[in-house]
């Protein structure tokens, strides 16, 4: 144990502080008082003017804080962090069909993106085919249509997938989007283990927060162990799930609890994996985590250094890895969309410099940056392109990447860090005391956390105890004047017609077979991964593949909850 500091400096400090509350502090205020407001971050939580050694008395060098590349992992995973290699610059990106997509994709890439990063329309994130009564009105609208094996080879055309790596943020469908993607590559002759990527495949926050589930917990757990096996196995350069806290947060949670929530999905699906038999030490180092960035600089960056430190431990004492690569979390970050305004949309561009640069202090692997237009609608071109060269400015141009973990030490950031692990352990334990995270999803617990959360956040800023700039304060009357991105009128049309093709052309009795076994691997225990990526080219649609886990699994409804 090495103690930053010993008792009686610790007790000459003491006596300072009272000397300067005395004589400098007490004096200033008499004077100069402090404004009128709550002092607390995003969160609400109180934050106190000054922070000393006098809040890290027992602080321990080596078990809190270390070296950056070795356990605890506070200060990073990697040893030299930025200095070896910037971050991943990845815009999520997607509307209408695939075709448009594309464009937009080989826009971003010519601008300087390093990485692909796919949002998907409400209908694939539901597991329904374009053409499908329930997917009306809804085409394209929040990202790109994707329903075949076809889709995903023109969304991809004239991009080398072997060299650049795709993150893809689908979640009760994820198994078979990623067939398509592995089937996409395998048709350009790109090996499976040439490939590199995420699929987010989380739906544990699914049931807790964003609500794109389609089966029951269970049947769902095994797609995704399924996942896990098949990727150590087959396509060992992929992170087979991305554990996000991010939708928890746009949800409402505190940062707090989109830590806490986070974390526990995550030991859970490692608890599953493992007792299905498999070795931790093979689809662990393949885990990645996926965080928002909210507005509070020091809030954020607390999270991401309490988040490594509390992974490494469970992963190493809890389950017992022995390889370090399975003790690290690496994770991609999103700046917060919730946080962007309608009202004077030009302000989100200094939201978002602020989100990326915590993110950026936080040490994260990979980044995204919302557009300043996003509260009206999809990015433009423009918009995105103002959006990545945010983040090349940070990186370029600010001086933050010339050291590792520059805040480390800072007597609040240390104190904050552990203020989000000591909090954090306390939602462990209430998790746990409702018998863990299934669960307390079924009890409404996770729900009622964020809706609290969201109240109380609601109302700070509806009573102005929080300025939001442009809408509580600060606001004008001129009309908003930026370009809207505007999708293809007939962009409906050419998905449904190649659907429809596809039905038609595909090889009846080579599709009827792999249909035939699909069926008959989810009613066993198999892996399900051959049988999806067989169907897959045998030109079998996603809500052709979705509705034999429909019949089999059945669908989750939501239970009610007040």
């Amino acid at each position: 144990m090495i103690r930053m500091y010993d008792k009686s400096k610790l007790e000459e400090i003491e006596s300072e502080f009272q000397r300067w509350k005395k004589e400098c502090l007490d004096k200033s205020i008499e004077t100069l008082p402090e404004r009128d407001k709550p002092f607390f971050t995003t969160s609400s939580v109180p934050i106190d003017r000054l922070y000393t050694p006098l809040d890290q008395k027992d602080f321990d060098y080596v078990d809190k804080l270390g070296l950056p590349g070795e356990y605890p992992f506070t200060r990073g995973v990697h040893p030299t962090l930025y200095r070896s290699k910037l971050w991943t610059m990845r815009m999520f990106s997607g509307f209408g069909t695939a075709e448009e997509t594309n464009e937009r994709y080989k826009y971003l890439l010519h601008h300087g993106e390093t990485g692909m990063s796919v949002a998907f329309d409400f209908p694939t994130l539901y597991g329904h085919d374009t053409d499908d009564p329930e997917s009306e009105g809804e085409f394209g609208k929040c990202g790109v249509a994707i329903s075949s094996l076809k889709d995903m080879e023109i969304l991809f055309g004239g991009i080398p997938v072997d060299k650049i790596s795709t993150s893809m943020t689908i979640n009760g469908p994820a198994p078979i989007v990623w067939a398509f993607y592995i089937g996409m590559a395998e048709n350009k002759g790109i090996s499976p283990n040439q490939i590199s990527g995420t699929i987010q495949n989380d739906i544990l926050k699914e049931y807790i927060a964003q609500k794109s589930y389609i089966f029951p917990p269970e049947p769902s757990m095994r797609l995704i162990v399924d996942t896990f096996e098949y990727g150590y196995k087959e396509v060992p350069r992929w992170n087979t799930i991305s554990i996000s806290g991010y939708h928890i947060r746009e949800a409402g949670s505190t940062a707090v609890q989109e830590l806490a929530f986070t974390l526990a999905n995550g030991l859970e699906y490692v608890r599953a994996a493992v007792e299905r038999g498999l070795d931790v030490d093979k689809f662990a180092p393949r885990l990645s985590f996926f965080f928002n960035a909210h507005n509070d600089l020091f809030e954020e960056i607390g999270k991401y250094r309490a988040a490594r430190r509390i992974w490494a431990r469970e992963m190493k004492e809890t389950f017992g890895a022995k390889n370090p690569r399975s003790w690290w979390m690496r994770f991609h970050t999103q700046t917060a969309g919730v946080s962007l305004t309608a009202q004077q949309p030009h302000n989100n561009i200094v939201r978002v410099t602020l989100q990326a640069l915590a993110a950026v202090l936080g040490g994260t692997q990979s980044l995204h940056t919302n557009s300043m237009d996003e509260a009206l609608a999809l990015p433009s071109a423009d918009a995105a392109r103002i959006a990545l060269r945010t983040q090349q400015i940070i990186a370029h141009e600010s001086g933050v990447t010339n050291t590792i973990d520059p805040l480390g030490g800072s007597y609040f950031v240390e104190w904050m860090t552990d203020f989000m692990e000591e909090e954090t352990y306390k939602y462990f334990d209430r998790i746990e005391s409702l018998g863990g995270v299934i669960p307390a999803i079924n009890k409404g617990f996770f729900q009622r956390e964020i809706a609290d959360a969201s109240y109380r956040y609601q109302k700070e800023i509806e009573d102005k105890q929080r300025i939001i700039v442009g809408v509580n304060e600060y606001g004008t009357e001129e009309p908003v004047k930026i370009g809207l991105l505007e999708m293809d009128p007939e962009g409906y049309k050419r998905q449904t017609e190649r659907l429809e093709r596809i039905r038609k052309d595909r090889d009846k009795k080579k599709h009827e077979e792999a249909m035939d076994r699909l069926m008959k691997v989810a009613e066993g225990d198999e892996n399900v991964m051959p049988a999806i990526m067989q169907a897959v080219h045998a030109d079998a649609t996603l809500g052709e593949v979705t509705g034999v886990f429909r019949e089999v699994f059945g669908e989750y409804k939501d239970p009610a909850i007040f």
